[in-house]
């Protein structure tokens, strides 16, 4: 448990709601779980867009960020405020990821689409049900080491 206790994420001043993350992350699970019982590459095409929003531009929220913060709104918890960084490696993760089962649905490679969809899946559900960053770990233990300048 050590190992997780000294997690090293890209570091940001700006803030997001962990709560709204998180059920942004539920919404990334339903509907990838969509996909993978569908077939639909409508789906992931959506997920690469909202993902696209999340992890370069600016904008306030993506369409799947804007229903987590509605549905937040009628539960009513109190934000818990989370540094952002993190959370857009994770959305460019997450891009990468649905960019995948895109093309692999578009160039009939199925094994490949369900193997990126359920690794997105994976990532999402760690995130929303256990909030267990995946991004984070993924930036300690494989992107750190390739571009820390060591002294």
């Amino acid at each position: 448990m050590a190992r997780f206790n000294s997690l090293i994420c890209p570091v940001s001043s700006e803030r997001v709601d962990e709560n709204r993350v998180r059920f942004t992350a539920l919404g990334v699970v339903l509907l990838t779980a969509v996909f993978l019982f569908t077939g639909s590459v409508i789906v992931p095409a959506f997920l690469v867009v909202d993902f696209y929003i999340r992890a370069f531009t600016r904008m306030r929220y993506s369409p799947l960020s804007f229903l987590a913060d509605r549905l937040i709104g009628l539960i009513g918890p109190e934000p818990v405020w989370i540094d952002k960084a993190p959370k857009m490696f994770a959305a460019r993760v997450g891009l990468m990821f649905s960019v995948l089962m895109v093309a692999a649905s578009l160039l009939n490679m199925p094994i490949l689409a369900t193997a990126s969809g359920s690794i997105l899946v994976l990532f999402a559900f760690l995130e929303c049900g256990v909030n267990f960053c995946a991004g984070c770990w993924v930036y300690t233990y494989v992107v750190y080491p390739l571009v820390r300048k060591d002294s």
